[in-house]
């Protein structure tokens, strides 16, 4: 009787596969659930971004293979969009490799740096993406803690008296998703020097560093030396809203993008021509738009997200970042999906359970800003409209 490789034994289907059929089949039903869960931008991307697309697609010779290492225009243009947002210089021809999206990335890397029965450093909570992939290529994954009372940020002391001996990748993610918690320069900082004393690469995922930020963004790239020890990816998916388009990058020193490059050549055969022209177009956004659709759209979002949270007698941290909003869960409940079920058949809104980023999130819940204020009012309105039990002394906490 045929069977799976032993591989799939290791993972599970993705939650948001899992739950998505779920929810339609609710749908189906009439239930009309109105989704809070996934980070899928719900703006458009710049009109000039979608002339550009569609000005190549009529070119007849626009249409073939496509270099794997991605068009001069875009590698020039993810180099300008470097050096004008976080001041960090990257030689176009070398420096910088394009991703079909930062999470194929995530696979690319790992074949390129680690072997069967390495460890890797991931944290929890964190993106699923990295244990997974991880998993699967047959790498052993080795869990760091981010904690509230630390303000997610990764403990360097308890880190030094791990055992890295096996270390060839650590995983970072700031502006962090799940949590919210912001980058700073001091912990880049902290993680360059973290990174070369102990001879291992710091992988940084930094697809949010333009939304609800009003300050200059930040790059781990910034550190002097970096470049050295470090990996970054950057996408398009979250800041240019371009999520289906599955445009990323990579960003490193040149020998680390040749070993990526190599992987990546035998896996992939470019992104279409139009999207590469479009995306290095989009490049080029305005400030004004930037703070428009990164910045004022997901503020008045988060306001009605942060009501939903205190209805839910949820507690959260007022300086987070990013595109969702993290919170706390009552005591009163044994576990997060005693709450987000509820939620879910009751008021019909679905809600992200923390669970799913790791042991460190199973008391949390995760709220998506990506989608219309009126249909996170409407989300406010139902579970208002359906108040859940709060703990043992009528207060949330």
């Amino acid at each position: 009787m045929i069977q799976p490789a032993e591989r799939l034994n290791l993972v599970s289907e993705y939650y948001f596969s899992r739950k998505l059929k779920e929810v339609a089949q609710m749908n189906a039903q009439g239930k009309d659930i109105i989704s809070l869960a996934i980070g899928s931008p719900d703006m458009p991307p710049s009109e000039k971004t979608i002339s550009k697309l569609c000005e190549v697609a009529h070119d007849p010779t626009a249409h073939g293979y496509q270099p794997t290492m991605g068009t001069p225009e875009l590698r020039q243009a993810m180099s300008g969009f470097y050096r004008r947002w976080y001041g960090v210089e990257l030689d176009a021809n070398k420096e910088i490799l394009p991703l079909i999206g930062s999470k194929e990335g995530i696979l690319h890397v790992t074949l390129a740096f680690v072997n069967p029965g390495d460890e890797v450093l991931v944290p929890n909570p964190g993106y699923p993406t990295y244990t997974s992939l991880s998993k699967l290529l047959g790498a052993k994954v080795v869990y760091y803690d981010l904690l509230e009372n630390d303000n997610w940020r990764p403990d360097f002391d308890k880190l030094q008296q791990m055992d890295l001996s096996r270390v060839k990748l650590m995983w970072t993610n700031y502006p962090n998703m799940p949590t919210g918690a912001p980058a700073s320069a001091d912990l880049y900082e902290k993680l360059v020097s973290f990174a070369r004393e102990k001879g291992i690469v710091v992988v940084n995922d930094n697809p949010y560093s333009f939304i609800l930020n009003n300050q200059r963004p930040l790059s781990i790239l910034q550190v002097l030396g970096a470049k050295e020890c470090c990996i970054e990816f950057n996408s398009m998916s979250k800041s240019h809203n371009m999520p289906g388009w599955r445009v990323g990058l990579c960003a490193a020193n040149e020998t680390f993008i040749s070993w990526i490059l190599k992987v990546q050549s035998n896996i992939e055969s470019g992104t279409f021509r139009g999207i590469q022209l479009a995306a290095a177009e989009a490049y080029k956004n305005s400030d004004d738009w930037h703070h428009e659709y990164n910045v004022e759209t997901y503020a008045r979002r988060r306001q009605y997200a942060e009501q939903i949270m205190t209805a839910l007698g949820c507690t959260f941290d007022p300086n987070q970042v990013g595109m969702f909003l993290w919170g706390r869960i009552p005591n009163i409940y044994n576990n997060v999906e005693e709450l987000t079920e509820r939620v879910l058949h009751e008021a019909r809104v679905f809600i992200t359970p923390g669970f799913i980023f790791g042991s460190n999130g199973e008391r949390y819940i995760r709220i998506s800003l990506c989608a219309k204020e009126e249909k996170i009012q409407e989300a406010l309105e139902r579970i208002e409209s359906h108040p859940l039990p709060l703990p043992k002394g009528g207060e949330p906490r």
